[in-house]
Formats: C-alpha cells, sequence, structure tokens
C-alpha cells in the first residue's frame, strides 16, 4: 500500500517470499555454478545479497536486510559473458545485468531506469546475528501435531516443560500475512523465542501454521476472521484433550492480527479462554489502523504531505468501498488507482488482486470493540510507543477504555520499541532485520511476570 523508488524496496518482498518461480532453460556454466555474494551499492545503504546458481540452470537470491531466503530467480542466464537474472513479480523488473570477471561477478542492479554497481565475489552470504534465536538442546518437550477444524488440517508444535503436569497452557495466533508457526519474517522468528521463553517458565505452548502455509490446508486469502478465530478454537480445544494439561488454564497470546482475533475467540461459545495476552493488537477499526500507519511510515521517510493526503484518500476510498460491502467497486478502484502510477512504483498484479480479497475485507472492515468489552478474564494488552504499523498513541487510550470493564485488565507501552518489541530509534519497518534483538528481554520479563501471577504455572 506503499510507493516509492528505491533499487531493492520492501514493496517486493512479499512476490519474492511468495514462492513464484521461472527460469530460462539455458545450462549453468561450471565456471559459474555455486554460491556468491556481494552488495548492491546503493549511495548511503549498500544491500547485501547472496546468489545461488545451481546446475540445471535455475537460481535463488538472499537478501537477509529483508528477510528473504532461497527466492527463486527468473530469466536466468549463467554464459561467462553474460550473467543475469530477475527477481520475478516485482516493480520495475529488478535484476542483475553482468559478466564472469575472473573469480568476480561485476555488473549492474538495474531496476527501470535505474542502475547500481554490484560485485559478488564466491562464498555463501552470511545471515545476520540473531542472538536470541533459541538453539537445541532444550530443556522441554518438543512435539510437532496435526488437528482438524473441519475440513482443514492444522500442523504446528507443542511445546511442554518436563514432568506430568496439569501444565497451563496457551494457543499463539499470528500477525497479518501467510505466516509459519514461528512468525517468521526478517530472518527473526519472534514466536519460537515466545514459545521458549514460555515453555520454560512452565507453560505448554501451541503455535501453528497459518492457512496454505506450512502443513496447514486451504488458503488463507479465502478464509474471513470468523474462520480464523474457528481455526484458533480448535486449537484450545486440542489442547483441552492432552491430559497433560490444565483444561481450565488454557489462554491466548496474540500479536498485531492475533490481537483482532484473540478476542474473538474468546467470545465464542464454550471457548472457556483462562487469559489474553495481546502485544501489538490493534483496539480500532482495521481501516483506521491502516490509514494511520500509511501516515506515520509514509511521514518518517520523508514523503512530502501532498503526496500522504494522496495516499490517505485513496486508502480511506478503497476502505470505505469494503466497509460498504461493494467488492466489484473496491477491485475496480484499487485497478484503476495502481494503474494510474509510474511503472516502477505499481505493485505486482496478483498483489493488487490480493487487496480485495475476503481475508482483506476483514481486517478493514473489523470493529474490535464489542469483542474487546466482552473480555471477562485477566487481559495484558501492550505496545511499543515506536510502532509504526499499530500505532500506541492511537491504540492505547482505545484499549484501556474497552478492557474497562475487565476484572483484570493491564495495558502497557514500552518507551524505544517497535511492532515486534524491539529496541529501535525509529520503529521503521525497514529495520526489523538490522535489527540484531528479536523481542526485548524486558518485554519477555514482564509478560512471564505477569501470567506467573495470574496463572501459576504449578
Amino acid at each position: 500500500m506503499r510507493t516509492g523508488r528505491v533499487i531493492v524496496s520492501v514493496l517486493f518482498v512479499a512476490a519474492l517470499v511468495a514462492g513464484c518461480s521461472e527460469s530460462s532453460d539455458d545450462v549453468a556454466v561450471p565456471a559459474v555454478q555455486g554460491s556468491w555474494h556481494g552488495d548492491i551499492e546503493v549511495p548511503g545503504q549498500p544491500i547485501a545479497i547472496g546468489v545461488s546458481f545451481a546446475e540445471d540452470g535455475s537460481a535463488t537470491i538472499d537478501i537477509p536486510v529483508q528477510g528473504v531466503s532461497d527466492a527463486p530467480l527468473k530469466d536466468v542466464r549463467t554464459e561467462p559473458d553474460r550473467v543475469e537474472f530477475t527477481i520475478p513479480d516485482a516493480p520495475g523488473d529488478p535484476g542483475f545485468r553482468g559478466k564472469l570477471d575472473g573469480d568476480r561477478l561485476t555488473g549492474d542492479w538495474v531496476q527501470s531506469e535505474e542502475k547500481a554497481p554490484v560485485t559478488l565475489r564466491r562464498g555463501k552470504i552470511e545471515n545476520l546475528p540473531r542472538p536470541q534465536d533459541p538453539k537445541p538442546p532444550y530443556p522441554y518437550r518438543s512435539e510437532d501435531v496435526t488437528y482438524r477444524n473441519g475440513d482443514i488440517t492444522i500442523a504446528g508444535t507443542l511445546t511442554e516443560p518436563e514432568g506430568s503436569g496439569p501444565f497451563p497452557a496457551m494457543l499463539l495466533i499470528t500477525g497479518s500475512g501467510p505466516q509459519d508457526r514461528d512468525e517468521e519474517l526478517m530472518g527473526h522468528r519472534p514466536f519460537h523465542l515466545l514459545a521458549d521463553t514460555f515453555t520454560r517458565a512452565g507453560y505448554a505452548v501451541l503455535r501453528t501454521d497459518d492457512r496454505g502455509v506450512g502443513g496447514t490446508s486451504g488458503i488463507l486469502d479465502d478464509a474471513t476472521y470468523p474462520d480464523l478465530a474457528a481455526d484458533a478454537a480448535a486449537g484450545l480445544a486440542f489442547l483441552r484433550t492432552r491430559p497433560e494439561i490444565d483444561p481450565a488454564r488454557v489462554g491466548l497470546f496474540g500479536h498485531s492480527e492475533g490481537g483482532y482475533l484473540a478476542p474473538m475467540v474468546a467470545a465464542l461459545p464454550d471457548s472457556d479462554v483462562a487469559f489474553a495476552v495481546l502485544m501489538a493488537g490493534p483496539s480500532v477499526p482495521g481501516a483506521d489502523v491502516l490509514i494511520e500507519q500509511n501516515k506515520v511510515i509514509m511521514a518518517s521517510t520523508g514523503a512530502p504531505q501532498d503526496q500522504i493526503d494522496q495516499q490517505v484518500a485513496y486508502v480511506s476510498e478503497w476502505s470505505r468501498l469494503l466497509r460498504a460491502g461493494d467488492i466489484e467497486g473496491a477491485e475496480a478502484f484499487t485497478q484503476r488507482h495502481n494503474d494510474s502510477l509510474p511503472v516502477a512504483e505499481r505493485a505486482p498484479q496478483e498483489v493488487v488482486d490480493g487487496f480485495n480479497t475476503p481475508y482483506m475485507t476483514s481486517f478493514i472492515t473489523h470493529d474490535p470493540k464489542p469483542t474487546l468489552q466482552a473480555l471477562r478474564v485477566p487481559v495484558l494488552a501492550f505496545f511499543g510507543d515506536k510502532d509504526q504499523q499499530v500505532v500506541a498513541t492511537q491504540n492505547e487510550g482505545p484499549m484501556r477504555e474497552n478492557l474497562a470493564a475487565a476484572p483484570d485488565a493491564t495495558v502497557h507501552t514500552f518507551p524505544g520499541l517497535n511492532h515486534l518489541m524491539q529496541p529501535t530509534a525509529t520503529g521503521k519497518p525497514s529495520e526489523y532485520a538490522t535489527i540484531e534483538t528479536t523481542i526485548d528481554p524486558a518485554v519477555l520479563t514482564y509478560v512471564t511476570g505477569w501470567l506467573s501471577r495470574r496463572v501459576p504455572p504449578r
């Protein structure tokens, strides 16, 4: 939903991760086959990339700063005097144009009318450090599990403390978009870290793949919020079938959009949720969240006010059409808007087509107020004051108001943290990958302490 002209932009990371692939039938020359790494020399912000050329003529790219790993490339050529590839389904057909030059690949990164020099050397690119990533051996049990919600098979990982229990438990609910059970993004795995932290503290934790991701069936874009709430409710029911879990002490942890879904699940008949933790969960309608997000992110990148106003007007009208149930009008409106942009700024067609799905419509039209007001269990809702996606100044006040009737509600804002609860000076989403910390340890300590006082592990 943003526009901008940079050599490698966050705009097309989704297209990379989606796994679209295409390659030429050319056979790779042995001198070019293998792994290469280097920088796209964007002035003031060089971007490290890694490229691997396979024997069958295909190739993949890694861009650690954008969380891209093993993304397929198209139009691959590997003759020594002509080494080329293109990122599929990305604005401006970004890619490399160069040649083998001794023990290096030299050339340009080309996107639309812009070029930046690139020099690649042999060897794999090093991943950005993630010091908090849990590493085995773990002092607890870990089991891959599956269960069903109607026709949907849901796959996940259940971690449990050592011993016989019965343990309190929680289900983790991911943020927006197709997420795996670790909520992996930009090289971070926040849900793996959360599961590790809470399990070490004495809680069983279930984290699952979203619809259409990993081992979970279905198509996320076709799902509505009631569908996803039903998926989460099936997770609660699964936990209660386990004899080592205390069925009266099963709760929810939702991040971002998961903070919308968790109260919906708690409001379902017979959900019997024992507690809810909402990390950067919005407390105002989805359309309002998106509009404020656009304002703050664009302003932080230095966009002129008239450009921000145009974007806000576009998002506001598009949201109005969806709220009115005019899906055809919304589809036509987004298509006209995208076609009106300069070629380098246009979103890929598959992204445009994804603007008006049942899933996106649920987000835009959802008002969390009724389900938040209905919560009658202990609730912890927390924000980061540098968050540019769920802005604390927009959401903290309404969250307090909406939870006023809850018997035990805590609303807290952490200073200096972003949407992932990482320490940051700016909160820009573009910095998520460059920050080594996955979740600030102070957040992990705070949440674990809140839980242990209300739902003691023993």
